[in-house]
């Protein structure tokens, strides 16, 4: 290994050694711990800790890094009290997750350090909006981000390093290639010799370094931060480097072949750093002495304190207050002009004073710019907008999602179009592990409202026409609104987009363009959480949401007047129980009715609420009303007799004669 000092002053070189050693000497310790059953779990970076320290040495102490579990250089590097972190790694609760998370997954908005989650690569795309956020401030700042060689045939790779490249983001992908993920090697991993061959392809530089040498490491990397500084640009640097434990140390290395093992033993980066130091009299042994003592003493007081601090308090009230970031709603009622709209137009009505109230706002969206989306809401955006708010994204849901997360970091608001509810899929993971649970983690909030045009009755077919809400519903830390009118449409929107919580906006397209309404012109809101009572009844109550209180509307008109009680939930999370106990106390019976298919919909988590809390009131079964259990087909006769609506009738009956 050849180092050279070269643009290096001898106290940088000091300072670089007691920053390598640290993270060394924690690990060391840690692993002690572990042994003596003092610590549940550790992912050890030993053979790795120049890449963690020289990327931590570059950056301003205001720039964003977004390290992975093998980095405990980038904690030590941004000087976290260790008393903190060894509290952290206890569960304890002075650590940063209240004891809800262990080792590395967690953030401090404090030390401008953003933690993974176990999935690896979706960290990548909340780098890419701290660096849009950098980008649209034009503060001149750069993000380090990190995964490993593995990490890379996820599909999160392809997509924050694609949208990095196309909008010249000023962030820095830092691929530790440690040869191995877990125990599958490269060549089971991927087929390119060098990282350094992606970079073209993405349009973006890409520079590969020995990632033992932190003096190489630092020297490129600090060419690199200061170069995007000025020139915001993307780059990918490969670091080669090597793990010397196992994946955690359950796992062990029996798989790595022995000679493997001790060529990069002769690696080793603090080793052969402070060998470099030696030799040309930068530091002697009793400076080597004095630093250990020092960090030994460290260590120890940090650990003695950690341990005297308290396990959490159980608190279930704490807990579940904790899903979502505080929020006090402050409702602007309707009031002023109106003008008759259809619901497409109230959306849009709603969006656009939103931009206008909140200049932190940004839109993003496949096709959402100079098109206006393919229901032509964000038509005419751009013109009053510009581009750098309404942004045309590539096809990458999970990396447009993870860059709303990564934009409510630099406390900008977002709201993203899902082209239809049905694509939300490929950005799954973004929605229920990282937005949801980010507040809850570490207390950082998402502040990203996702548009999904849901729903059926259009001939679309299966993949353009599901009812998906009820996959969120089960998620802790979501909130999710579902409009059936233009006024709600307009008011709900403007909530959902002031409230820092990140929400599901469900839009039904058959709703765009078949019903108008009288819409107050100025800006408003609707209370979030609060159902409406659409018709009054005495008889059943039929609790729905969405298309389904069209279908309701009809329904009732079969029947004499004051029979059936609908009640539109509006939001279906959180939703208003009082709202619906209520009503069943009035009528004695109650239906459930949603487009969605039948089985694990919403309809049966509400159905079996009202048999919980409210059996005593009731007077017949709870009956739930849903679409058949198949695919939503595209022939028209066949959804038709897919969609709830054609069973409604029936159900009605049945309840009302039981």
């Amino acid at each position: 290994m050849k180092f050279s000092k070269k643009g290096f002053t001898q106290t940088q070189l000091q300072k670089l050694y007691d920053a390598i050693l640290l993270p060394r000497m924690i690990e060391e310790k840690m692993l002690l711990l572990l042994r003596q059953g003092k610590v549940s779990k550790w992912f050890s970076g030993i053979g790795q800790e120049a890449i963690a320290v020289a990327a931590s040495a570059v950056l301003k102490q205001d720039e964003y890094i977004m390290p992975m579990h093998r980095n405990l250089g980038v904690f030590t590097g941004r000087e976290i009290p260790l008393k903190r972190l060894f509290a952290q790694f206890q569960g304890k609760m002075s650590g940063f997750s209240k004891g809800r998370e262990r080792s590395f997954h967690f953030g401090s908005k404090e030390h401008h350090i953003v933690g993974m989650i176990s999935h690896l690569g979706p960290q990548l795309a909340v780098a890419d909006g701290i660096a849009l956020s950098n980008l649209l401030d034009k503060n001149g700042k750069v993000t380090i981000v990190f995964t490993g060689d593995g990490g890379t045939s996820e599909g999160d790779f392809h997509e924050a390093l694609n949208v990095a490249a196309v909008w010249g983001l000023p962030v820095v992908f830092i691929i530790e290639n440690n040869g191995y993920g877990l125990s599958t090697p490269s060549n089971e991993q991927f087929k390119c010799e060098s990282f350094t061959q992606k970079g073209p392809g993405y349009g973006m530089a890409a520079e590969q370094v020995d990632g033992n040498n932190i003096l190489e490491m630092y020297s490129v990397l600090d060419k690199w931060v200061k170069k995007i500084r000025k020139n915001p640009q993307p780059v990918i640097i490969e670091a080669m480097t090597f793990r010397m434990r196992g994946h955690e140390e359950a796992s062990g290395t029996k798989y790595v072949p022995k000679e493997l093992m001790e060529h990069w033993a002769k690696k080793d980066p603090v080793i052969n750093y402070e060998n470099f130091l030696l030799e040309h009299k930068i530091i002697d042994s009793n400076y080597i002495a004095s630093v250990k003592k020092n960090i030994k003493k460290m260590i120890n007081d940090g650990l003695e304190e950690a341990y005297a601090d308290n396990l959490p308090e159980v608190s279930t009230e704490t807990e579940t207050a904790d899903v979502y970031f505080p929020y006090h709603q402050v409702v602007l009622s309707p009031k002023g002009k109106t003008e008759s709209k259809r619901y497409v137009d109230a959306i849009s009505d709603g969006l656009k004073q939103s931009m206008e109230k909140f200049d932190n706002l940004v839109i993003m969206g496949q096709d959402v710019a100079e098109y206006g989306g393919v229901f032509k809401i964000t038509e005419g955006f751009v013109e009053k907008f510009g581009k750098s708010r309404i942004r045309n994204t590539p096809l990458c849901e999970s990396a447009i999602l993870g860059i709303g997360l990564g934009m409510s970091v630099c406390n900008r608001k977002s709201v993203i179009e899902m082209q239809f509810a049905d694509f939300v899929t490929s950005g799954f993971n973004q929605i229920v592990n990282n937005l949801a649970k980010s507040h809850y983690r570490w207390g950082q909030h998402a502040d990203v409202v996702v548009r999904m045009p849901t729903g059926a009755g259009v001939g679309a077919g299966p993949f353009h026409s599901q009812s998906n809400e009820a996959w969120f519903f089960h998620t802790p830390g979501l909130k999710i609104v579902y409009p059936s009118n233009p006024i709600e449409a307009k008011g709900l929107l403007a909530a959902a987009i002031e409230d820092p919580n990140p929400y599901l906006y469900f839009e039904h397209k058959y709703l765009y363009r078949s019903i108008t309404e009288e819409v107050p012109d100025e800006y408003y809101t609707i209370e979030i959480g609060k159902a409406r009572t659409v018709l009054p009844g005495e008889t059943i109550t039929l609790v729905t949401y969405g298309m389904g209180v069209h279908w309701a509307v009809e329904a009732a008109k079969s029947y004499p007047e004051n029979t059936i009680e609908i009640i539109d939930l509006r939001t279906l999370m959180p939703w208003d129980k009082e709202t619906i106990k209520a009503s069943v106390e009035k009528t004695g019976k109650a239906l459930v009715l949603h487009e969605d298919t039948l089985t694990g919909g919403i309809g049966g988590e509400i159905a079996a609420w009202i048999g919980e809390n409210c059996f005593k009131f009731l007077d017949g079964p709870v009956v739930r009303v849903g679409s058949l259990d198949t695919p939503v087909p595209f022939s028209s006769p066949l959804e038709v007799n897919f969609l709830a609506k054609s069973r409604l009738e029936e159900k009605l009956k049945y309840l009302i004669e039981f």
